[in-house]
């Protein structure tokens, strides 16, 4: 389908699984926001990297968790292009902890990370609606986990932060319709330096052999494989909306052991 040089918004995209995104609607000749909160080198460089691939791209410093930020960042986009097609929440928070050692997770922790992953992906979602329904065709993607169906992930505040996402995509889906269709993506378990980072690289080495092990498919995901789905979501899959689809090697079907 031809885009014609359509718009879209990639939250939290300097780096992971929202750059991958960002490049790859790029490469399809999107024009492309790319949002950032602190990496500005980064963020530039990914919109450098989508001029490359044959879109246009601008950085935009935002913090989603503020409001009048997302409203910022939907303009942005109205600002460079005049128009707006797609949204990407991809932005997102987590704290590290093992998940029986509930002392070490505080109200605080749950309030920040739900403020990133559910409140942001709201809050972005109500400051584009008007333009996605301009749009005509608009589209939403939701980027949630695959712990939030197994409660399993980096904490237990993810992983439901995660489940709510998974609610608000439908909620969403059934309002924003029939303009705007959105859907959320449920990654496995994927080779970012987010990850890395957060387990340390003896134990995320680990924890990926042990999820190749277990997974039907055998692998782990890379970035590049949740932005062809992403992309797929907003392009095609014109009869889908209030969808969870699962990028995880078959994860989440394993036989259990």
């Amino acid at each position: 389908m031809a885009n014609e040089q359509r718009a879209a918004i990639v939250t939290g995209s300097s780096s992971g699984i929202g750059a991958s995104t960002a490049k790859r609607l790029a490469s399809h000749g999107w024009r492309v926001v790319v949002n950032y909160s602190k990496s500005e080198d980064d963020a530039k460089q990914v919109a450098a990297e989508c001029e490359r691939a044959g879109g246009a791209a601008i950085a935009v410093r935002a913090d989603v968790t503020a409001d009048a930020d997302c409203r910022r960042l939907a303009q942005a986009a109205l600002d460079e292009w005049g128009r707006l097609d797609a949204l990407v929440n991809n932005a997102g928070f987590t704290k590290f902890v093992p998940h029986a050692n509930l002392d070490d997770l505080s109200a605080e922790d749950f309030q920040r990370i739900y403020a990133t992953n559910v409140v942001a992906a709201f809050q972005m979602s109500r400051a584009c609606a008007p333009a996605l329904r301009k749009s005509g065709r608009g589209a939403v993607v939701n980027v949630s986990s695959l712990a939030s169906f197994l409660g399993t992930g980096s904490s237990i505040a993810y992983a439901t932060s995660k489940g709510a996402v998974n609610v608000l995509t439908l909620s969403l889906a059934r309002v924003l319709a029939p303009e705007v269709r959105v859907n959320a993506v449920l990654p496995g378990f994927v080779n970012t330096p987010w990850m890395t980072k957060g387990y340390g690289e003896e134990r995320f080495a680990k924890l990926s052999d042990s999820y190749r092990a277990v997974a039907p498919l055998k692998s782990t995901c890379s970035p590049e494989d949740i932005a062809e789905t992403i992309v797929w979501l907003i392009e095609g899959a014109g009869m889908i909306t209030g969808e969870t689809i699962f990028v995880d090697a078959g994860m989440h079907a394993a036989t259990p052991r």
